[in-house]
């Protein structure tokens, strides 16, 4: 027998919640429309464009079942800045649009419960061809990136949002991805929560196979000081909010 505290935790990996919900008062249900595919960007942020898969040529002949198989979690990386196109293609590989098919849903190149895609792509940027230190976030609709911010000490606040893991702050980039709940809770109600942990994995992943394509590794992180790493970010921490994280660097 387990206690009430550690039966309350893992009752939310089932689905069990579903069979107790009314999905008509889902705003879906009640005639609201959906929420955007996307944060749009401030009217003082200008956007940057990203290199298409035209520059990605050199990245296209990575054997998948090589991949698959020699998939690790790096920790160590060398001292070798990205190019914005090998950026660029790790992006699209987590969250670029496939097609448009109608307000507020878009097919990715990742699954989503429901086409929901709940997640904003934040990169904590200190070594990538082009692009100057600091916080940006990718626009899949655009294909595009907009600064978010610069900062004075940027490693050391990253390596204390992430709980003093040095290797990450040592990274020339970091992935970070922020839920927007509402997204999935439009359809879902109070059932969307556990769909938008899976849907991390499944990005996450598309990261660390996409990211030997240009001799690159990943570490996934979930531990992390919310606030901390809120707050880098620039995050409300309530309806906007840090998930998961995922260094990256030429290995």
């Amino acid at each position: 027998m387990v206690d009430d505290e550690t039966k309350t935790y893992r009752d939310f990996l089932k689905d069990s919640l579903r069979l107790t919900l009314d999905f008509s008062a889902t705003d879906q249900n009640r005639g609201i429309g959906p929420p955007p595919l996307q944060k749009p960007p401030r009217n003082d942020q200008d956007k940057i464009p990203l290199p298409g898969r035209e520059a990605w040529g050199s990245f296209a002949g990575t054997d998948l079942v090589a991949a698959i198989g020699n998939r690790k979690s790096h920790r160590r990386f060398k001292d070798e800045q990205l190019s914005l196109a090998e950026l660029a293609f790790l992006l699209w590989s987590t969250q670029g649009i496939r097609e448009s098919v109608g307000p507020g849903c878009a097919y990715r190149v990742v699954p989503s419960a429901g086409c929901r895609h709940a997640f904003e792509t934040y990169l904590v940027v200190s070594s990538v061809g082009g692009l100057a230190p600091g916080v940006y976030r990718y626009l899949p609709v655009d294909h595009a990136l907009v600064f978010e911010g610069g900062r004075v000490n940027l490693q050391a606040e990253l390596s204390l949002a992430a709980l003093n893991q040095t290797f990450v702050a040592a990274a020339p980039v970091v992935f970070v991805w922020a839920t927007v709940p509402y997204r999935m809770e439009w359809r879902y109600g109070l059932a969307a929560h556990r769909v938008i942990a899976m849907d991390a994995g499944h990005v996450c992943q598309n990261l660390y196979l996409a990211s030997q394509a240009v001799g690159c590794g990943t570490c996934a992180i979930a531990a992390y000081h919310q606030e901390r790493m809120d707050r880098l970010l620039g995050l409300d921490g309530e309806d906007e909010f840090t998930l998961y994280m995922a260094p990256v660097g030429k290995v």
